[in-house]
C-alpha cells in the first residue's frame, strides 16, 4: 500500500474532486463505517477457520450482477477462456467504480473470486454496507485517495483555502501502509489463495484519469501471486469512464502470466514481473479510443451512482 506524494501523478483539484474529499473524510471518522470494515476484516481473518466469513454463493452473485449490468449496458468480453479455472489474481485497469460488478458478470464462478477494494467507497452509503455485507467476497483495504494527497500538496504549497481540509485529512484518515495492516491483508489473501479461490485487484491503486491511460502499478499483485504461486490474469476494461445508458463496453482478457513461487520474493524478481504486468494490461488497451458523441441517456446518475 504505497502512496505517493508527485505532483505529477495526483489528480486535478477541481470543484467536484475537494467535494469527494469531504465526503471521505466524513466517511474516515463514521464510527458505523469503521465498525463494518473492522466486523469485515474480523471475519476474513478467520478464513481458513470452520467457517469465519459469509459470502453469497458465486452463481447467484453472478446472477445479479449480470441482470443489472446487461440491463444498463452492452457489454462484450474477449477471450474469456484465458481465465484458469484454477485459482489466480485478476488483474484490470481501473476507471470506475463500476468495474468489478462489470467483471463479476462474466468471469468464471468457481473458483470463487474476492475484490480488493477500497474500504470508504464499499461502505460510505447505507445500501452499500447492506449488499456487501449480506454477499460477502470483499476485502476492504483502507488508504489515503489520490484527492486527499492532492489537497495536502496544495494546502503546503500556499492554498491557504484548503489548509483547514488537509488538517483534518491528516488527523482522520488512515492512510494504511503500516505494518500491521499489510500483515494482516497478507495473511487473508493468503488464506484465500490457499484454500483455492482466487482474487480481482486493480493495480493502480486508484481511478484511471482517461481511457487507454494507466497510473504506475503498486507492487502488492505481484507479490501476492509471486507467495500464493498462482498466475496473474491481466484484462483491460475500455468504455466505463464515462458511463451512459447502453453504452457499449469491452472486458478483453489476455494470457496469464506466470511466475516462479517465492516465499521471500526479491526486488528485481517484484520489479520485473510488475512491468511484465503492465506491458501486458497496456497491450490490451486501446490506443487511439474515441468517446461515443450524441445523446447520453442518464450519464451524471451512471456516473455517480457507486460513488
Amino acid at each position: 500500500m504505497e502512496n505517493t506524494t508527485d505532483s505529477e501523478t495526483l489528480p486535478p483539484l477541481t470543484e467536484t474532486a475537494i467535494k469527494r474529499v469531504w465526503e471521505g473524510v466524513a466517511a474516515a471518522s463514521d464510527h458505523t463505517i469503521r465498525h463494518t470494515i473492522e466486523t469485515t476484516l474480523n471475519g476474513l481473518s478467520a478464513i481458513d477457520q470452520e467457517y469465519g466469513e459469509r459470502r453469497v454463493n458465486a452463481n447467484i452473485r453472478r446472477c445479479v450482477v449480470r441482470s443489472l449490468i446487461h440491463s444498463l449496458f452492452c457489454l462484450k468480453v474477449e477471450n474469456i477462456e484465458n481465465i484458469p479455472h484454477t485459482p489466480a489474481i485478476l488483474a484490470a485497469n481501473h476507471l470506475h467504480h463500476i468495474d468489478p460488478l462489470v467483471l463479476l458478470t462474466e468471469i468464471p464462478t468457481q473458483p470463487h473470486y474476492y475484490i480488493l477494494g477500497d474500504a470508504r467507497t464499499l461502505y460510505n452509503k447505507w445500501w452499500k454496507r447492506w449488499i456487501l455485507g449480506s454477499a460477502g467476497g470483499v476485502i476492504p483495504l483502507e488508504r489515503i485517495w489520490g484527492e486527499e494527497l492532492a489537497v495536502i500538496a496544495a494546502a503546503n504549497t500556499g492554498r491557504d483555502d484548503l489548509k483547514e481540509l488537509a488538517q483534518v485529512i491528516k488527523d482522520t484518515v488512515n492512510p494504511g501502509g503500516d505494518i500491521q495492516t499489510i500483515r494482516r491483508i497478507d495473511r487473508i489473501v493468503s488464506a484465500i489463495l490457499a484454500r483455492g479461490d482466487g482474487l480481482i485487484i486493480f493495480p493502480e491503486g486508484r481511478l484511471g484519469t482517461a481511457e487507454g491511460y494507466l497510473y504506475p502499478f503498486k507492487r502488492g499483485t505481484v507479490i501476492y501471486a509471486l507467495r500464493g504461486g498462482v498466475p496473474i490474469v491481466p484484462i483491460s476494461l475500455v468504455g466505463t469512464h464515462d458511463l451512459f445508458l447502453r453504452k457499449k463496453l469491452i472486458v478483453r482478457v489476455g494470457e496469464p502470466l506466470y511466475f516462479p513461487l517465492t516465499s521471500r520474493p526479491k526486488r528485481q524478481e517484484i520489479d520485473a514481473a510488475l512491468e511484465n504486468l503492465q506491458q501486458a494490461i497496456q497491450a490490451l488497451l486501446p490506443t487511439d479510443y474515441q468517446q461515443p458523441t450524441g445523446i447520453k441517456l442518464l450519464q451524471n446518475f451512471l456516473n455517480r451512482m457507486l460513488f
